[in-house]
């Protein structure tokens, strides 16, 4: 990074190439590009950032490391000043502000944090956000966003081919995140049975009802509450019925469920679906990656009988956040459903294929690019770069599961080996483990993980999380979607756990 700031320098007026990586940056904000002399000032500021973060990038894949340098909220505040000021701060007291920033952030990268489904950081992807930051344009238009509207056309219809879907036809789009991919999804099934909901509203149709499995996201209720269908309306149910007063309209099928990343049976669902003329959805925002193994991707198998398919490249991926995909078989009706004719936006006489101005059929006007991280990652690992990647991190749950599954402590959620990298398990303390009132033993246990948890925040080692599930007591939920973890990190895991737990 030094040598990149030298050789700037070198390119710009004023013999500037010796002095300009020591300069102190006391001045302001308003120093920089686009002021008339900001060049400088601006390429000292950058370097001064760069070196940062590659400082970081560094440390977050040092196991010496903590993956969090914990402090209680209240404790945060005071540490550091906070407050939005009247007058402009200095450069250097800005970079104060970026290195506090991430000595508190969590080493999301870090090979021992296993605590949520977005882990790892991957240098192409990385690498490509920024670009696309410094870009700075909008993903309505072809004409503000031309490569990485071509590169989002491109990467859909791949990855509809690889649902299954011939030739890879049909619709798509990146959206914020999956939850917002799942309501999609809901909006496009309404729209399909009812289009009049679209100039009439809700009064205009009957009472709808959508079915889920009881493990399915939450996303799926929220979406039915922002439609104004109601969460009454989410049935959670193991299989489609027929319920007095209302109209089925969408079935949303689970592959990869968030706590147990167990997988519905879709084959079974699409005949359902079929028999009874209903949408149907597979939320793959954390399963749907599997498509990618040829090891894995029968657990899959009837996807490409779907109407629409939520797929999360930021997870078991390591795509930078936010990367997430609807996939649509129906080519059209994604336009149909959400366009509005913005005639100051979406003109019809432009001088190119208007079939690449995608804006019209999102929800949103304004679109982060997406695309780009996704897109550079596949160039630079290929298909079989991602397959095997996804496959190494299936690899070390089974792992784990193998290793503990007999070990004395332990206790699994659920019998059988896993279906996804979703390790679910117990840890039973020696002052709990052999405790004769199953009562008392079950009251106790469900403090553990918290405390544990806590200790590992506070200590600073490792991050998993941890939850109940109906009427079962919390418990760690270990998932492991990194490519940067070990077979020692999971040893590491394990005696960490039982290291801090022992006491209890």
């Amino acid at each position: 990074a030094r040598a990149w700031c030298q050789a700037a320098a070198q390119k710009l007026s004023g013999g500037i190439g010796s002095k300009l990586c020591g300069m102190r940056l006391i001045m302001g904000a308003f120093h920089l590009l686009p002021a008339l002399d900001g060049d400088t000032k601006t390429m000292t500021f950058l370097q001064e950032v760069v070196d940062l973060l590659l400082a970081y990038i560094v440390e977050s894949f040092d196991r010496e490391t903590k993956v969090i340098d914990f402090h209680y909220p209240n404790e945060l505040l005071q540490l550091n000043n906070w407050e939005l000021q009247d007058e402009p701060a200095t450069l250097d007291d800005i970079l104060i502000s970026c290195r506090a920033t991430l000595k508190y952030a969590i080493k999301t990268a870090h090979p021992r944090y296993f605590n949520q489904l977005s882990t790892g950081l991957d240098m192409v992807g990385l690498a490509a956000d920024w670009l696309t930051s410094t870009a700075n344009t909008n993903m309505f238009t072809y004409e503000v966003a031309p490569v990485f509207v071509l590169l989002e056309y491109v990467t859909l219809k791949k990855m509809r081919e690889i649902i299954g879907w011939p030739d890879g036809r049909g619709d798509g789009i990146f959206s914020p995140g999956g939850a917002i991919s799942n309501m999609y999804a809901m909006l496009l099934a309404r729209f399909k049975m009812f289009p009049e909901v679209k100039e009439k509203g809700m009064s205009s149709v009957p009472r709808l009802a959508a079915f889920t499995s009881e493990h399915s996201h939450f996303s799926i209720k929220k979406g039915a509450a922002a439609l104004g269908i109601g969460t009454e309306s989410v049935i959670s149910l193991c299989c489609l019925v027929l319920v007095q007063g209302f109209v089925p309209f969408f079935v949303s099928a689970t592959a990869g469920t968030t706590v147990y990343g167990a997988f519905d049976p879709l084959i079974a669902i699409s005949d359902i679906c079929r028999k009874y003329n209903v949408w149907m959805h597979v939320d793959g925002a954390w399963g749907g990656s599997l498509l990618m193994s040829g090891r894995h991707r029968w657990k899959l198998d009837g996807v490409e009988r779907a109407n629409s398919v939520t797929w999360n490249p930021h997870k078991m991926m390591s795509v930078p956040l936010q990367c997430s995909a609807l996939l649509v078989r129906e080519e059209g009706l994604m336009q149909n459903c959400n366009q509005m004719h913005a005639c100051y936006l979406f003109q019809q006489d432009k001088h190119y294929d208007l079939s690449y101005d995608t804006g019209d059929k999102a929800l949103q006007c304004g679109r982060h690019v997406d695309i780009f991280k996704l897109w550079l990652m596949w160039r630079a690992k290929g298909t079989i770069g991602f397959e095997a990647q996804i496959d190494k991190c299936l690899e070390l749950s089974e792992y784990l599961y193998n290793k503990i599954k007999d070990r004395e402590g332990y206790q699994m959620v659920f019998d059988g080996k896993p279906q996804h990298t979703n390790v679910c398990f117990w840890y039973l303390p020696p002052g709990i483990r052999y405790m004769e009132d199953k009562e008392e033993q079950k009251k106790r246990l469900h403090k553990v993980a918290p405390v544990i948890k806590a200790r590992m925040m506070e200590y600073g080692t490792t991050m998993v999380s941890y939850q109940p599930q109906g009427d079962k007591v919390n418990f760690f939920r270990m998932v492991i979607s990194n490519p940067a973890a070990t077979f020692e990190d999971i040893d590491f895991l394990i005696e960490e756990i039982e290291r801090l737990g022992h006491d209890l």
